[in-house]
C-alpha cells in the first residue's frame, strides 16, 4: 500500500479542521494540466504544512482526480474546497497561477478529490520523514509496509486510533471505527463516497457526455442517483447516470425511466399532461451509453427500484 505526503495551503487546512462533519474535501492544484496518478483508489492521502511547520497534521482517502472548471469545483464541493466563497476561492487560486486571469474566466483547476479526511489537533501532528526534503513543492509518494514510510503509517495509525477513544473530549476531531478498520486493512476498494465526490467521478466516468443524449455542453451536465439518496440510495457509481439537466428533471420525477437492460423509456404521460414532449418520444426504446467496465455500470437492482417507484407508466 502507497501512502502519498502533499505539501498543504496552511489556510486551507485550518480552515478545513475548523468544519464539523466534514466528510470529503477537494485538494486543488492551481495548475489544472496534469492529473493526479500517484495513488490507488482508498491509499491514503496525507497532509503537510507549509516550512516552517514540517509536519503531518492530517489526510484522507483518495478517491479521484479530475480536471475541472473552477466554478463546476466549487458547485460540487462548496467549502469543502477549504474556502468560504468562489470569490475566496478564485483569488487563492490566482495567487498561485503563474498566467494572468480575467475576472470571468472559468479556467480549469486540478482536484484530488478525498474522503473521511481527518485533522489532527496540533500536539498529535507528525515529524516528516527524515527523507522528505524540504525543497518538494508538491509531495512525495511512500511505500507505507516499510522503511520511512511504515514508520509514518505506524504514527498515523496510531493517532486515528486516539481519536476513536470515547474518553477524549470532543474538540478533536473523531475518526470513526469503521473509519479505522478500513484504513488498517491494507486492501484497495473504492472509498464510500460523498455527494461531490460522486458527482465528479460520475461526470469522468461517463466521459463527460449524457447517457442518453450524448450531449458534451459541461454545465447542463448532472449527475443523477437511479435510487435517491433520501431513499437509502448510495453515492455509488453503479447508482449514478450523467444526464442533460432537462434529461435528470424528467428521470427524477418519474416522466422517464431506464430499463434494466439499459434502454430509455418515455412516459405517456408526458404527451398527456404537457401536449408535448416529441424530442423526449424521439429517443424511446433507445440504449443509453454506459461506460465499458461492468462494475461502474448502472445496477439492475437500482434501475428496477425506478422502474417500479418512480416511473409513471
Amino acid at each position: 500500500m502507497n501512502g502519498f505526503i502533499g505539501v498543504t495551503d496552511n489556510e486551507w487546512f485550518e480552515f478545513l479542521a475548523q468544519q464539523p462533519g466534514i466528510d470529503e474535501v477537494n485538494f486543488w492544484q492551481p495548475g489544472g494540466s496534469t492529473r493526479f496518478k500517484a495513488l490507488a483508489p482508498s491509499e491514503p492521502f496525507l497532509f503537510k504544512l507549509h516550512s516552517p511547520l514540517n509536519y503531518i497534521v492530517g489526510g484522507g482517502l483518495f478517491a479521484h482526480s479530475s480536471i475541472l472548471p473552477i466554478s463546476l469545483a466549487w458547485s460540487a464541493f462548496e467549502i469543502k474546497n477549504g474556502t468560504r466563497t468562489l470569490s475566496e476561492m478564485r483569488m487563492r487560486t490566482e495567487k498561485y497561477r503563474r498566467s494572468k486571469s480575467y475576472p470571468f474566466e472559468d479556467y480549469k483547476i486540478g482536484c484530488i478529490i478525498l474522503t473521511q479526511p481527518f485533522f489532527f489537533p496540533r500536539e498529535q501532528w507528525v515529524p516528516i520523514p527524515p527523507d522528505f526534503s524540504l525543497n518538494i513543492v508538491q509531495g512525495k509518494t511512500y511505500d507505507l509496509t516499510s522503511g520511512y514510510g511504515l514508520h509514518l503509517w505506524e504514527q498515523v495509525s496510531e493517532r486515528l486510533k486516539l481519536g476513536c477513544d470515547p474518553a477524549l473530549p470532543p474538540d478533536p476531531p473523531r475518526i470513526s471505527e469503521k473509519f479505522q478498520e478500513r484504513y488498517g486493512e491494507p486492501t484497495v476498494i473504492l472509498p464510500r463516497l460523498g455527494q461531490g465526490s460522486f458527482r465528479v467521478i460520475i461526470t469522468d466516468t461517463y466521459q463527460r457526455r449524457c447517457a442518453v443524449t450524448q450531449e458534451k455542453t459541461l454545465p447542463v451536465l448532472e449527475a443523477a442517483h437511479i435510487k435517491p439518496y433520501s431513499e437509502d440510495g448510495p453515492h455509488s457509481v453503479n447508482n449514478g447516470l450523467l444526464l442533460r439537466s432537462d434529461i435528470h428533471r424528467l428521470f427524477d420525477s418519474g416522466y422517464v425511466t431506464i430499463t434494466p437492460n439499459q434502454r430509455f423509456e418515455v412516459s405517456k404521460r408526458i404527451k398527456e399532461e404537457f401536449d408535448n414532449g416529441e424530442e423526449y418520444r424521439a429517443l424511446h426504446g433507445n440504449r443509453i451509453w454506459v461506460p465499458q467496465s461492468p462494475r461502474f455500470q448502472p445496477s439492475p437492482e437500482f434501475l428496477s427500484w425506478h422502474n417500479e417507484r418512480v416511473f409513471r407508466d
